[in-house]
Formats: C-alpha cells, sequence, structure tokens
C-alpha cells in the first residue's frame, strides 16, 4: 500500500515539472511577427471604390503594371481625398490633374510605374521629393515603406500631412523644405523617388542613398526621361526607362543648374 501511494507521487511530481517546463519552453518561443496594421479611415475612402478598381485594371494592370503589392495599394488609397474639390470629378481619370499652386497630382499609371520600378519588398526606408497632396507618399505606404517626404511649398505640405494623417498615415514623416538637399539627418534610405524635374540629379539624393538602393527621378527640361538610378560597390549605374513631362523641380536645383 505504501509502495502504491508513493508511485502515485511520484507520478504527480513528475507530470506537475514536466508541465512547468513546457510552459517555461512555450513562453520563451521568439513571438510570431505580425503583420503592419492598415489605418483605419474614414467613410468617405470607400466612397467611389468602383472607379478605383476601374482605373486600376484598366491604366495598370491593363498595360505593364503587374506587381501585385503595387496594385493592391492603388485599390486601398481613396485618390479623389488627394484632390481639391473642384477637380475630385477628374481623380481617375487617365491624366494628372492640378492640386493647386502650379503642381499636380501625377497620372494613376506614373504612379504605379514609378513605385514598381522601386521593386520594393516592404519595410524599406524611402525618401520622397515633391510631396503635393501626399498621394505617392500613401501608395508607399500602403506598399509597407516607412516613408519620408519633402515638399517646398508650405501649404501644400502642410495640407498634405493634415490629410495624410486624416487618412490613418500617421507614419508619413512630411517636412517642408528644399528636396534638393533630401534629410541628411535621416539617411542613409533604401529608395528615393523624385517627383518633380531637375535638370540633374542631385548630388546630395545620391549621398543619401544606402549602397544597394535604388533611386527614380525625372531629369530634363523642355525634354524629360525618367532615370532609374542604382547605387553599387562598383558606382552608379543609371538607365532612361520612359519619356515623361514633370513639373520643374524648384529651390536650389534651379540655382545648381548649369547655365544655359
Amino acid at each position: 500500500m505504501l509502495r502504491a501511494v508513493s508511485r502515485i507521487k511520484w507520478k504527480k511530481v513528475f507530470f506537475s515539472v514536466l508541465l512547468m517546463n513546457w510552459g517555461f519552453l512555450t513562453n520563451c518561443r521568439s513571438p510570431v511577427p505580425s503583420a503592419p496594421e492598415r489605418p483605419a479611415r474614414p467613410a468617405a475612402a470607400e466612397d467611389r471604390l468602383s472607379e478605383r478598381l476601374h482605373m486600376v485594371e484598366q491604366q495598370l494592370a491593363g498595360r505593364d503594371i503587374h506587381n501585385r503589392q503595387v496594385l493592391e495599394a492603388m485599390r486601398r488609397v481613396p485618390r479623389h481625398l488627394f484632390i481639391p474639390a473642384e477637380n475630385r470629378p477628374d481623380a481617375y481619370e487617365d491624366n494628372p490633374v492640378p492640386i493647386g499652386f502650379g503642381q499636380t497630382i501625377s497620372q494613376p499609371y506614373i504612379v504605379g510605374f514609378m513605385t514598381q520600378a522601386l521593386r520594393l519588398k516592404g519595410g524599406e526606408k524611402i525618401l520622397e521629393i515633391g510631396t503635393g497632396s501626399g498621394y505617392q507618399a500613401a501608395v508607399l505606404a500602403e506598399v509597407g515603406a516607412r516613408v519620408y517626404t519633402i515638399e517646398i511649398i508650405e501649404p501644400l505640405a502642410r495640407e498634405a500631412d493634415a490629410r495624410l494623417k486624416s487618412l490613418g498615415y500617421a507614419s508619413i514623416q512630411v517636412r517642408c523644405g528644399d528636396g534638393y538637399q533630401g534629410w541628411p539627418e535621416e539617411a542613409p534610405f533604401d529608395a528615393v523617388i523624385v517627383t518633380a524635374a531637375p535638370e540633374r540629379i542631385p548630388q546630395p539624393l545620391i549621398d543619401q542613398l544606402a549602397e544597394g538602393g535604388s533611386m527614380i527621378i525625372p531629369v530634363g527640361v523642355f525634354t524629360q526621361d525618367l532615370i532609374l538610378l542604382q547605387k553599387t560597390p562598383e558606382g552608379l549605374r543609371k538607365k532612361a526607362i520612359l519619356p515623361v513631362r514633370f513639373v520643374p523641380m524648384t529651390g536650389k536645383a534651379q540655382i545648381a543648374a548649369p547655365p544655359r
């Protein structure tokens, strides 16, 4: 009888120790990283969804924009909310739209093309020059990038910052300043995207691009080419990939341009 009781006690001790060790092991496992939460949006962000879907299918997927992340991002971002009310009827047309102060929001295809060209995987730190209304920055954020964006026109910068926050993109950092100088205290950047055309590529932006990173930038005055630049251990690789027409880069870019 005593032996039976002892056996029962030892079994209880054994299983208690086993359970304690199992709990310790399971609690010490590395947590599985969760996907970043998508921003909560006001109800107005879901307006005109059918137009947005049609835009993506016809103007992007119907051409050569095939990156799934880019297509999904542009399905989600409510383009019409990045455009002044008087021009919103044209929000999903296949062309740029004025946003005030002599600036435009780029044609949807160009936004998709430039975003796809950077070949983003998610998690990259990106510098954008030319915030405008904030639309391109929102698309980049939807792809999973950490976005730092600079706008030289103060009212546009202020409005874009408020708009992005109201739509749930609070993580996007907006600065009012001369984009020619970049954002040195946040460098290096995995990618740089420029939405205004200098006459030549600003050296500070090249310096702030991480090795292995890519920059996409329109370059030129009367005729412009979209240049894809890659920074490699062997040096810079540049390739003209598309003729374009962007607003000129202002500020120091105009002073630094070579005399004509």
